[in-house]
Order: structure tokens, then C-alpha cells, then sequence
């Protein structure tokens, strides 16, 4: 019937909200929506809350509006409401603590939504529970139903059980009411009650407990055992003992007995238990009776005496190692003398718990196949005893070692060598000796080997005074290897590059040995010139000496030189550096000295063109200046000069470089006052080469001074001899000089 309520109510609201959407056009607002709560918002547990939800609406419609409320708690929606008024309320009766929370409501008009202000409801107060059982009268260990209600609240309860004021049970429920068994364990009256809390408000507190139910539990006294054992005093092992579990009510009920965590016997009704007893028997025995839920018991403890003890089997020695003769011994110690003697125990001793010597003492020889676990079994009068077991291993001597370089072993440098006995049983003590003493010495106690390092050797032959010592029988017992054989490694010397400081004719093949004094074969040479490695110089040779040559020498190739040379990647040994000189070849220096005397001749060519082009006016001048001279008056007289000029030698001093042209002066004087001059012949004069550092200056001006006498100039013709040049060149010097002295 709710549902169909339900789906009504929805249509409701769907054909409310679809005429509503057709009235849209009107004009609407929600001013405000408020929520009430009466009496108040702090109310007990059973008053009437209401809650008030109301929406003030300004429109134009003409129809009075529809208005859809909701109500909520914690955000969640209790209750909704379509009407046409615009006040709703929802009633809370009577309020309960489930009731509590924060309210708020909503309005919808059309397509609008507001929501009102949050309103706190707080409900204090429980009922108070109600307790029932379906019978208040139970056998030990029964169970009972009872059920604890609260018919006025709603929600999610949990409900607390009580038991003489003791809480034993919980339990949640959906509903106001919960039903639940209690199991009676005590033959006892016993009291329960019961309360409760709302689990969507544990604030809020517990209930008060519920009314007081009295259940009465019988006890089942018919079911309780009893246990007995014969004999119970002096127990001795090997001794048959009885023990009775007996109960009265044998029905619906199990009797079990048990020793620790062990059932011996289980049974419905009562019975006896037979055994043989060992000292390991002793302890507490319990005969249990089982009905139900309840438990009733009878313990008793039984106490047995040794017949005797434990053997305990003994290897002498303690250690053996193979081939070494060994003892197995059984011992034991009589406990109770008076029912038995040291004669009485006969003795087994087992390997693998197979049989193989009677008595108490056994001897063999250590080899693998009498390794093994032994144990001895000591008998009397029933009683069998066996030992705790004996793991015999022989112990395997060490073999003799091995020893070996196990990386490249280089004069000079540490190296590790490696000991190794492939048999023996650890732990091994290995020793390093050296020309046989000790330089080294470990224990191993993992594995059949051992590495030492050693410093260094300084020569090859040393590598055979190693040899490698091995024991783990005592240091009595030893074994020593063969001596150390391995190929030693000689690093090279420091090399040395010949030839050294010297001077090649260029174009010529130079080599360079390259020389070290030892160093293991093969060694590896290489040659550079100023840090700069040769070309194909790496070569590699089973030789002090390396050699390589540089084909037809440049220029360029000279300079320092050194080489290099190494062994086994060890370490790389530098020569000083040789320098080497490079001269020029013999034609070279040929065509050079051709060259310097070809440029020798072309400059004094170019001198002797440049020195006669500048000569030349200067004769001229010269030339000019000696032939028009004027004359001289003596005593008062004018003088009378002629200058003979050689027009011929002047060109042809044009053409000889360094060499000035020559002049004759030809001066005649009257030796009369009267006007009368007489002419003396002039002499013919031959030019005369002269030192360009003794030239004689000469006057820039060529025009002949006239001092208003007669001047004559004379042309000599040639043919003159050198004795008239001589003359010639001695009267210009003298006429040079008159000249300078009246300056």
C-alpha cells in the first residue's frame, strides 16, 4: 500500500510540475523560506516536536501557486510535499534520540529553488529496555534466548548483555529489538540485564539498563569422573601400570584421558588404560567427561623412577681423520640398584639404526665407509634406551698443495700467488715460504685454497724460491708443494737514442737506433720527433735494439728526437733527446754561391751605369769651368789663360763607371808690362782614372768667367803620352788650389 502511495504522490508531482511549466510566463519570486522547530530546538526523549517550513512568495500570478517541500536531515531528504499553501509542517512524535540532527527545508516554485536556514534538534533521553528469556531455569553449560527491546525508538541500535553485572555480549540490530543466545557455563544463579546506545548518535550516551532477569543453573554433578592408578607409589620403569577413568552418568557424554596435549584414550563409558611406564611417563594424567558445552575433570600425577639412565655414546678421540684408528664406548649409570644391576644391561650399537656390534665398546679403523650416525641401545628387564645420536665423519688429510702466479709476475712489483690443496677437510692453514721461511700464513675455513700477495722479487731466478705449506691435522702434519714456477717479466731499462747531436746532409737516409740494456723479450720501440710519434715507427722485435729509418731527410725534420720502448703494457721508458742537424745538399749550396756571384755582378753593373750617369754633367761642368777662365793680371798686368778641353776622352770617360774624366789647363803669361802676349802651346793631355773617394768638387755653374781680357780656348788632339796626363792632372790640382786660396 506505501508504494502505491509512493508512485501516486510521484505522478502528483510530475503532472504538477508539467502545469507549472505551462504557467511560466508569470512573473515570481521566492523572497524567503524559514524553518521552526517547537517546542525547541533542546527537547527529552518522547515530546512532541513540530517542524515549521514556510515560503514567502511575491507573483503575479493570477492562480494561487504550487509549492513542493522538503524536508531534510543531515542533507538527507525525510519527508516531501506538494501544496498549494505556503506553510508545511511535519510532526516528530513522540521524538526520539534517533531523531536528533540538523533539519533544514526546501521550496520549489516552478523552476525555482530556495532553501531555509539550519535548525539543530537535540533529543536527550532513552527508553528504557525491555529483557526477556524463554526459560529462567538451564543445566550447567545450557543454553538460553533472550531478547532486550526498546519499542518506542527508531534507527540502528546496539544492544549491550549483562550477566551479574558483567558485560558478555553485544549485539547491532536494524530494528528496536534484538534476539540472541547466552550460554550458561556455571552451575549458578545468575542475573542478566540489558542496554542499548543509538549508533547514529553515540553522543547521545547509553540507556539505562533494562529490568532484571534471575536464570537458575543446575549442576550436573552426575557427570563428573574420577581417575585412579595402580600401583601409585615407588613406579620404577619397566613396571605395568593401570589407570581407571570412571563417571557415573554415562549418558549423552565423552570420556577422554589425556597426558599434556596427547588423547590416550576417548570412551563413553568407563574404562582402564594399560601401559608399560618409562621415566619419560611421569606427569600429570586427566580423565575428562565431556556433556554439551560443559566440562567436568579428574588429574592425578604419576611419578617414575629410572631403572636406569640414559646411555650416552663417546668417540675417542674426539676427531679422526682417515686411516686413524677410533673408539665408540656406551656408558650409563644405574638408578634404582636395588631392582636391578650393572650386569642386568646388555648394550646394541646401531649405525643408521641397523644393528652391527653387541656391546658396549667398539673399535674400527676412520675410512669413508665408517662415516655414518651412530647411537647404542642399552637393555634390562624390558626397558630399552637408546642414545642421542653420533654424526662420525673422518676427516680427510690435506693433499699436497699447489702453488701458482695467478697474474703477470714483473721484476719489481707485487704480485699474488695462489695455494691450493684440491682434498681436505677444513679448516686448512696455508703458508707462504720463501726460501723455506715463513713470509705469510692464513686459516680457511671455506674453501680448499688461499691468495697471497707477495712484495716483490728483484730478479727472475727468485721466482723459484717460493713454496707453498699446507696442514689440518696439526702443524706436525705438513705438506709442502713443489717451488713456485712462473714466467717473470723483466720491465725494460730506460733507453737510449743514438746517434746523438750530430748534422745529416739533407736529402740523406738517417737511423736512429733505439738501445736498451735488458728487459724481457718482445719490446716494442717507438720513435718521435718533437712529441710527435714517426710514421709506421711502432715495431715490435725480440731485441735489445730497435732501429728506424728516416728515408731522404728535409729541412723541416730537424730537431730533437727521442724514442720510447715497453714490454708487456707494463710501463713506457722515454730516451733523452738526440738533436739532429739537417745541412743543405751539396747542389743546393752550388746554385746558391752561383747566385750570390750573379747577384754580385748585377749590382756592380747597376753601381757602374748609376755612377757615370751622375758623373757625366759634373765633367761637363768641370770642363766648362777650367777652359773659360779669365786672366790674371801680374804686377799689375791682365793674365792671358787657354783651356784645352779633350772633347774626345771626355766621351769616352762617359762609358767607364768610377773613373773621372781629365782636363788640361794651358796658362801662358807675358813675361814683359807691354800688350803684347805670346801663346805658348798647350799640351795635349790623355784622361786619368781617379778614386771616386778623391773626387774633386766642381762648381755648378759652366759658363767661362771674363774679366775683359783675351781667353783662349785650345782643342788638344789625342796621342798625347801618359806623361802628359800625369802633367795635366797635376797643373788642374794646382789650378784648384790658386783658385781656393783667395776665398
Amino acid at each position: 500500500m506505501s508504494v502505491r502511495l509512493l508512485w501516486l504522490g510521484l505522478l502528483y508531482i510530475n503532472l504538477s510540475a508539467l502545469w507549472q511549466v505551462a504557467d511560466t510566463q508569470a512573473a515570481f519570486t521566492i523572497d524567503q523560506v524559514t524553518l521552526t522547530v517547537l517546542p525547541g530546538n533542546n527537547v527529552a526523549s518522547g515530546t512532541n516536536v513540530i517542524l515549521r517550513c514556510e515560503a514567502k512568495v511575491s507573483h503575479s500570478h493570477p492562480q494561487p501557486l504550487t509549492y513542493t517541500f522538503s524536508f531534510l536531515l543531515d542533507d538527507q531528504v525525510i519527508y516531501s510535499k506538494n501544496i498549494s499553501d505556503s506553510v508545511v509542517e511535519r510532526s516528530l512524535s513522540p521524538a526520539r534520540v534517533s531523531n536528533s540532527g540538523r533539519y533544514h527545508c526546501t521550496v520549489r516554485v516552478f523552476n525555482k529553488i530556495k532553501t531555509s536556514n539550519h535548525q539543530a534538534l537535540n533529543v536527550t533521553g532513552f527508553q528504557v529496555p525491555m529483557l526477556k528469556v524463554e526459560s529462567d531455569i538451564v543445566s550447567e553449560g545450557e543454553n538460553i534466548m533472550a531478547t532486550c527491546s526498546a519499542p518506542e525508538e527508531m534507527g540502528s541500535l546496539l544492544f549491550y548483555f549483562y550477566e551479574n553485572n558483567q558485560e558478555v555480549k553485544r549485539v547491532s540490530s536494524t530494528s528496536n529489538s534484538v534476539k540472541t543466545t547466552l550460554a550458561m557455563q556455571k552451575p549458578t544463579d545468575i542475573y542478566l540485564q540489558c542496554k542499548y546506545m543509538v549508533l547514529m548518535h553515540p553522543t547521545a550516551g547509553i540507556s539505562n539498563k533494562s529490568n532484571t532477569v534471575k536464570v537458575i543453573v543446575q549442576d550436573l554433578d552426575a557427570i563428573t569422573p574420577e581417575l585412579s592408578i595402580s600401583p601409585k607409589m615407588n613406579v620404577v620403569e619397566g613396571d605395568r601400570v593401570q589407570i581407571t577413568c570412571k563417571v557415573q552418568n554415562h549418558s549423552g557424554l565423552e570420556l577422554f584421558l589425556t597426558k599434556g596435549n596427547t588423547v590416550l584414550r576417548e570412551s563413553h563409558t568407563t574404562f582402564t588404560y594399560s601401559l608399560t611406564v618409562r621415566a619419560e611417563d611421569s606427569g600429570h594424567y586427566v580423565c575428562k567427561a565431556e556433556k554439551g558445552r560443559v566440562q567436568k575433570t579428574a588429574v592425578y600425577r604419576l611419578n617414575v623412577t629410572e631403572l636406569f639412565s640414559t646411555p650416552v655414546l663417546r668417540m675417542s678421540p674426539n676427531e679422526v681423520f682417515e686411516g686413524d684408528r677410533f673408539t665408540l664406548t656406551c656408558s650409563r649409570a644405574v638408578s634404582s640398584s636395588e631392582k636391578i644391576k650393572k650386569v642386568d644391561i646388555t648394550y646394541e650399537l646401531l649405525k643408521e639404526d641397523r644393528h652391527i656390534y653387541s656391546g658396549a665398546e667398539y673399535y674400527a679403523t676412520a675410512s669413508p665407509a665408517t662415516n655414518g650416525k651412530y647411537s647404542c641401545m642399552a637393555k634390562a628387564k624390558g626397558v630399552n634406551k637408546t642414545s642421542q645420536p653420533l654424526d662420525l665423519k673422518a676427516k680427510v688429510p690435506v693433499s699436497f698443495p699447489v702453488i701458482r702466479a695467478v697474474e703477470k709476475v714483473i721484476v719489481g712489483r707485487p704480485f699474488k700467488v695462489l695455494c691450493e690443496a684440491k682434498n681436505g677437510t677444513l679448516p686448512i692453514t696455508y703458508s707462504i715460504l720463501k726460501a723455506r721461511m715463513t713470509v705469510d700464513e692464513g686459516r680457511v675455513e671455506a674453501a680448499h685454497k688461499a691468495l697471497f700477495s707477495i712484495k716483490s722479487i728483484s730478479h727472475p731466478e727468485e721466482i723459484n724460491s717460493f713454496t707453498c705449506q699446507v696442514h689440518n691435522q696439526g702443524p706436525s702434519i705438513r705438506r709442502t708443494s713443489q717451488p713456485l714456477t712462473a714466467e717473470v717479466i723483466v720491465p725494460v731499462s730506460k733507453p737510449v737514442l743514438e746517434p746523438r747531436d750530430i748534422t745529416v746532409t739533407e736529402g740523406s737516409d738517417l737511423t736512429l737506433i733505439c738501445t736498451v740494456q735488458y728487459g724481457t723479450y718482445p719490446i716494442t720501440y717507438s720513435w718521435y720527433h718533437k712529441s710527435v710519434q714517426l710514421s709506421f715507427s711502432t715495431q715490435e722485435v725480440s731485441s735489445l735494439e730497435g732501429r728506424y729509418t728516416v728515408k731522404a731527410i728535409e729541412r723541416d725534420q730537424r730537431g730533437d728526437y727521442y724514442c720510447e720502448a715497453s714490454n708487456y703494457d707494463i710501463e713506457i721508458k722515454r730516451s733523452y733527446p738526440a738533436r739532429i742537424g739537417v745541412s743543405l745538399a751539396v747542389w743546393k749550396k752550388i746554385l746558391i754561391g752561383v747566385f750570390c756571384i750573379l747577384l754580385l755582378v748585377a749590382i756592380v753593373i747597376v753601381l757602374t751605369v748609376f755612377l757615370k750617369k751622375i758623373s757625366k754633367p759634373r765633367i761637363k761642368k768641370q770642363a766648362t769651368e777650367l777652359s773659360v777662365k779669365a786672366s790674371r793680371p801680374k804686377s799689375g798686368d791682365p793674365m792671358r789663360m787657354s783651356l784645352t778641353l779633350d772633347i774626345e776622352d771626355n766621351t769616352a770617360l762617359n762609358g767607364t763607371p768610377c773613373v773621372m774624366g781629365r782636363n788640361v789647363w794651358s796658362e801662358n803669361v807675358s813675361g814683359s808690362d807691354s800688350d803684347d802676349h805670346t801663346d805658348e802651346e798647350s799640351e795635349l793631355v790623355q784622361p786619368q782614372e781617379v778614386d771616386p773617394s778623391r773626387e774633386v768638387p766642381v762648381k755648378k755653374s759652366i759658363e767661362p768667367e771674363y774679366s775683359g781680357q783675351h781667353t783662349e780656348v785650345q782643342v788638344s788632339t789625342p796621342g798625347v803620352s801618359e806623361q802628359a796626363e800625369g802633367q795635366a792632372a797635376l797643373e788642374y790640382a794646382q789650378l784648384n788650389n790658386s783658385e781656393q786660396e783667395p776665398a
